[in-house]
């Protein structure tokens, strides 16, 4: 082989080994490409859920609940602003813990506002840069924040529902957890911002909640990986006592609020959501859900709800205002 060949394979090879070292030895790497792909796919979502979202929704944007930069909430009301007794929800976006923004569930929140209930999208900090379990400690925080300044926004927080989709569902649930667990805000180092009694119920979309029975070995394991080391600092999730800590199912008790749980039927994470509703009823509390029998056509993806030009979306959101009506007047 010519020297100036054998300079050129060593080049690929030093370029090859060195992509490998960073995707192995660092979750930016990764954790960069899967945020731009949520961001992407947040962009085609919420210029399809456009057309729906119904005019004359009363905006405050970009409200500082903290001092981070990424401490920051949006608020949507009604037309007629916000009934006294009304449930507010309150909604943390998905994203892996890596990726995604709170204007990604603008639209949703806005039609969700549009059904007469005031509606809150909370931001967070991302994974790697913030590790667990900032987002849940920051989502808290939020929650006091809503709870004192609630006069001034035109709210009436004394009747919140914490809800969230994908990552956001695992974040709202373990909040709810340790908001009514004791012992599990102690593990936590939660110091809780409001009392239990002004979470009213938890609504869950296509979430994951137990990390310690996700499907590694799978088709998607690799992405699993990326995401559990960006978000625990760890390469190998298992070995962290925090993933334990994080398997929400688990710590769950009788006073956890009522839920509302969905997911597609082709959503890979839906078994997370079927363990998470067991593992509520198990325990006495009352649970709504809505799944899709795994046999039947169409599969439902992951983030099924936000798709409203479909049945089964509107049916989502059809069950959603259902369950944040019977919270409520």
């Amino acid at each position: 082989m010519r020297p100036r060949a054998i300079r050129i394979l060593l080049l690929c090879l030093g370029v090859a080994f060195a992509a490998y070292a960073a995707f192995v030895l660092s979750p930016w790497p990764s954790a960069l490409l899967i945020r731009a792909g949520f961001a992407y796919g947040a962009s085609k979502t919420g210029a399809a859920l456009a057309k729906h979202v119904p005019a004359g929704i009363r905006e405050q944007r970009d409200i500082a609940y903290g001092d981070a930069a990424d401490e920051r909430l949006d608020i949507y009301l009604p037309p007629e602003g916000a009934r006294p007794g009304r449930p507010v929800l309150v909604w943390i976006h998905g994203g892996g813990f890596v990726g995604g923004d709170r204007q990604d569930v603008a639209p949703y929140l806005r039609i969700v506002a549009g059904k007469g209930y005031p509606t809150v999208a909370i931001g967070y900090s991302l994974a790697p840069a913030a590790r667990y379990p900032t987002p849940v400690l920051q989502a808290n925080k939020a929650l006091g924040f809503l709870q004192r300044e609630a006069a001034r926004l035109g709210i009436d927080a004394s009747t919140m529902v914490l809800a969230g989709d994908s990552a956001g569902a695992h974040i709202a649930a373990q909040l709810a957890a340790g908001l009514t667990g004791k012992d599990y805000a102690a593990t936590l180092g939660l110091q809780p911002a409001v009392e239990p009694s002004l979470l009213k119920g938890v609504v869950l979309f296509c979430g994951a909640f137990d990390p310690t029975a996700l499907d590694f070995a799978g088709p998607f394991g690799s992405f699993l990986r990326s995401i559990l080391f960006a978000y625990f600092g760890t390469s190998n999730p298992l070995d962290s006592d925090r993933i334990t800590e994080a398997a929400v199912p688990r710590y769950v008790t009788e006073a956890f609020p009522p839920s509302f749980i969905s997911a597609g039927n082709g959503d890979p994470l839906a078994p997370q959501s079927v363990m998470m509703a067991q593992a509520l009823r198990d325990r006495g509390v009352k649970v709504d859900t809505l799944f899709f029998p795994p046999e039947t056509e169409p599969k439902l993806p992951h983030e099924y709800q936000f798709d409203l030009d479909r049945p089964e979306g509107r049916q989502a959101l059809d069950r959603l205002t259902a369950f944040l009506q019977g919270l409520g007047p």
